[in-house]
């Protein structure tokens, strides 16, 4: 059973936790803004890595995990973790696992349902990505890019969800997760499983879990 099951039964009789869960939306717990590795210490440690453990990551370090991907940073205005060109906010973060479909919604740093069912193996060509327990997948949005070609919309959404998945990089770093960013993707196939419209492509995936032979947290 997801977290988000398991939570949304316990979130029924907890206050003053931080969670709260409507109908579609799981809010995520608020993310951990200090600790973890000195950045030059995680860009020595960044590297891809293809082998998963299965389990589900906690909601603590996945509340963590997508803040580091794209969440807001600076409250007033509103911005993000990674730039973005013109600041269209165009790379929407959608995160799939053996219980479903989420879109991350940055502003209320929640998961919003986008559909039952585990369709990870969608996610990519290779194996593993059936079994990691988290796909993340960037959807440009290319209605948010007022004003630009569609060259440019392709130009400049491929280096915004870049930038996203650099952040993924170093957290998964600091926090000791094996991670891999992947272009080899049926998009035309995963759009549809993610009901995406017309506007809105498939940019990237990246797959994060706890390494291979990793148990408690603990290399094996």
């Amino acid at each position: 059973m997801g977290w988000w099951r398991v939570a949304g039964v316990l979130m029924m009789s907890m206050t003053g936790s931080g969670m709260a869960q409507e109908t579609g939306t799981t809010r995520l717990p608020p993310p951990e803004t200090a600790g973890g590795m000195l950045l030059m210490q995680a860009l020595q440690a960044r590297h891809s890595a293809r082998a998963f453990d299965g389990r589900p990551l906690p909601p603590q370090m996945l509340s963590n995990l997508l803040w580091a991907a794209n969440g807001v940073n600076r409250p007033d205005s509103g911005q993000r973790t990674a730039p973005s060109a013109r600041d269209w906010r165009e790379i929407d973060v959608y995160v799939t696992t053996a219980d479903g479909v989420y879109r991350y919604d940055p502003p209320a740093h929640a998961l919003i349902k986008v559909a039952a069912g585990d369709i990870r193996h969608l996610t990519g060509a290779q194996d593993f990505v059936a079994t990691a327990p988290v796909n993340l997948v960037y959807v440009a949005d290319f209605d948010r890019m007022s004003g630009a070609g569609l060259e440019d919309k392709m130009f400049y959404s491929a280096a915004d969800a870049g930038f996203v998945a650099q952040n993924v990089y170093l957290y998964c770093a600091s926090a000791g997760l094996a991670v891999v960013v992947r272009g080899l993707i049926n998009r035309e196939a995963l759009g549809a499983a993610l009901g995406l419209g017309r506007h809105q492509r498939v940019v990237l995936a990246q797959s994060v879990g706890y390494p291979a032979g990793v148990a408690d947290g603990k290399q094996e």
